[in-house]
């Protein structure tokens, strides 16, 4: 039986590169005059996406038209959608087609010699097999079934950066592997680059001597095994292309002479811009362990059934199953819950272990968060407070279950809820527009921490779905993606889920700084007592080690939500010890319940280029045989 046929040319396109592309269609059989032809760009018209073209006969540039075997064009027109964008384009033809015949549709310039100029961008992330949807209805009455498929190979562009990819916590001889990535300007793998191209690779902080020169493959990437550090210490990957001089330098690594905890980066919520993590999470899923090299990920749909249907949600959950693997990529399944506006708030809920049912907020079993945690035991799942801050989603913080919520999402990328504004917060959840998402006091992290609440920190990524995607096209101030750093003995999801736990956890803005916080000997999210450690009642002592991808600003060492001391580093890189020597009777806060006297110390490191990072709290408690009362906790 004769098939249509379906050409396209080029067949390659340029990630970001503006064309001209020509779709042949050859019928199987004779398309009758008065038939309609729709064409689908698939496209949302983000920066990112395909551009989509423009419909009319006047239009010089990013046109869309269609030829007819005769030599005849076309003039497309626009079809009105539901969506707030439209990619689809119709087509009426105005003489048949025969079988066999070649009818073009293209897309880009008019004028071959200004395609560069006045043609189509092309879409800025890599895609095999990138579809074009043609529909035809030979009634003409928009009756359209089955499409017919063009493809084109969207492939990375010439180069524009080289990122490395390093552990952050290392030991003394510990073996571990280095990935070279060669991108383009939109983070795409990218072999294209001079022919005789060489890049030289540094240690900085180690012999001066050490040396390597390394080849740009097609692949674009480069695997370095077996590394290791003889000395413990801080060091810097570098990277110089030597034929263009550019220099490039990898995240920091911390070489311990020996270490029980490593960190591992990921996001526990957060979405792909490029592929929805609902419609296509297998693809997402890649996206987040190869192209980000994050270690691990949990899923975040909304519960609403107009977000994430059932059978979408089985679907997510065969992924996480497949995609979780111990040393390499550690998958959570997970979802968003909202419940009673400013009660209960926004929550990230992550499941420990796979096969779990979603819970729908209009379902009696999991209409509130006390009927959801009575049907769970606290090893079974964390529940995650986010956007507290967030006017009309927020969370005050009344009814809080520490076995069930250990962290708090201090940051995403529509805001820091650290506090308000006017008390510095320099990422404040704020809109340039006639209706912002603004801030609201009562859902501060730090507010509630002064109240005697006792949580770790971890950030989010980008979210456009659900509550976010009205932010999303808005005037709502966007900041970067978050990412939270997992200090674990190793790299699998019982060991992850006990360190969220146990508050072994810190947030970034983005960066993989590296930030190192103990007192007493306790590291981060740990709690103690000056009846386990009397000494504390005179003096607290703190260590503090920091590295950022840029040069730091300052550290602040906050305690009981205020300022006590700021350090002014002088590079990328900190290493402070403080004596807080202030007798303990006198700066302690009073649990707004328990009356249980404490104090709490928690490290926030800013760069130079404003990126953040804060570290999860410790908590000192002062014995009830202490005389002096405790100051009130602020609210």
């Amino acid at each position: 039986m004769r098939r249509s046929i379906c050409i396209t040319e080029p067949k390659v396109a340029l990630a970001g590169k503006a064309g001209t592309w020509k779709f042949t269609y050859i019928p199987s059989t004779t398309i009758p005059a008065k038939a309609t032809m729709l064409f689908d760009v698939i496209s949302l018209g983000r920066e990112f996406d395909w551009e989509i073209p423009q419909a009319g006969t006047r239009k010089k540039a990013n046109l869309i038209w269609m030829m007819m075997p005769n030599g005849k064009s076309v003039a497309a027109k626009l079809v009105d959608s539901d969506q707030e964008i439209s990619s689809e384009f119709e087509f009426t033809l105005p003489a048949e087609v025969k079988a066999g015949e070649e009818l073009s549709i293209f897309i880009g310039s008019p004028d071959e010699a200004t395609n560069e100029k006045n043609g189509t961008t092309a879409q800025c992330f890599i895609q095999r097999r990138r579809p074009f949807y043609l529909y035809i209805d030979p009634k003409g009455k928009g009756d359209y079934k089955e499409p017919e498929t063009f493809q084109v190979d969207v492939r990375g562009s010439e180069l524009d950066y080289i990122r490395i990819i390093t552990p952050s916590i290392v030991s003394k001889n510990q073996r571990f592997d280095v990935i070279v990535r060669f991108e383009d300007a939109y983070g795409n793998l990218t072999g294209m680059c001079p022919e005789d191209s060489l890049i030289e690779l540094t240690y900085e902080g180690l012999r001066d001597n050490l040396s390597w020169k390394l080849f740009i493959p097609e692949t674009g990437f480069i695997t370095l095994p077996n590394l290791y550090f003889n000395e413990p210490g801080i060091y810097k990957f570098r990277l110089t292309n030597l034929k263009t001089g550019d220099v490039y330098f990898s995240s920091p690594i911390k070489c311990f002479l020996e270490t029980d905890k490593l960190v591992y980066w990921g996001l526990l919520h957060g979405e792909s811009e490029r592929f929805d993590a609902v419609e296509n999470i297998e693809s997402a899923l890649r996206h987040f362990r190869d192209d980000k090299a994050y270690q691990f990920f949990g899923t975040s749909p909304f519960e609403w059934e107009n977000e994430t249907s059932n059978d979408e949600w089985k679907h997510i959950g065969n992924n996480v199953a497949d995609f979780n693997e111990a040393d390499r990529f550690v998958t959570f399944l997970g979802f968003q819950w909202e419940g009673e506006k400013g009660k209960e708030g926004m929550r990230n809920i992550l499941y420990s272990k796979d096969s779990k049912q979603l819970l729908r907020q209009k379902d009696n079993k999991s209409s509130t968060l006390e009927k959801l945690y009575k049907n769970f035991t606290p090893k079974e799942l964390v529940s995650i407070p986010s956007l507290s801050m967030g006017k009309g989603h927020s969370f005050d913080f009344k009814e809080y279950y520490p076995e069930f919520e250990p962290v708090v999402e201090i940051y995403n990328c529509w805001g820091s809820s650290e506090c308000t504004e006017k008390e510095g917060n320099t990422k404040p959840i704020k809109s340039l527009g006639k209706k912002p998402l603004s801030e609201v006091k009562e859902g501060s992290v730090r507010d509630a921490l002064n109240k005697g609440l006792r949580f770790g920190f971890v950030a989010g990524g980008l979210d456009d779905r659900g509550i976010y995607s009205k932010l999303f096209h808005s005037d709502q101030i966007q900041y970067s993606s978050g990412l939270t750093a997992i200090l674990a003995p190793e790299q699998s999801r019982e060991a992850m889920i006990t360190a969220l736990q146990n508050r072994s956890c810190y947030a970034t803005t983005g960066p993989r700084i590296i930030l190192h916080f103990q007192l007493a000997g306790l590291s981060m999210g740990a709690q103690t007592s000056s009846e386990k450690k009397p000494g504390l009642v005179y003096n607290r002592h703190l260590e503090i080690f920091a590295a950022g991808s840029d040069d730091l600003k300052e550290v602040q060492v906050i305690r009981n939500g205020e300022i006590l001391h700021t350090f002014k580093p002088k590079g990328y890189s900190c290493n402070e010890t403080l004596d807080d020597s202030d007798p303990l009777d006198k700066v302690c806060l009073e649990h707004h319940q328990t009356k249980q006297a404490f104090t709490y110390y928690y490290i926030k490191v800013i760069q130079k280029d404003d990126q953040i990072a804060w570290s999860s709290p410790i908590w000192v408690d002062l014995s009830s045989e202490e005389s002096a009362p405790p100051k009130k906790g602020r609210s």
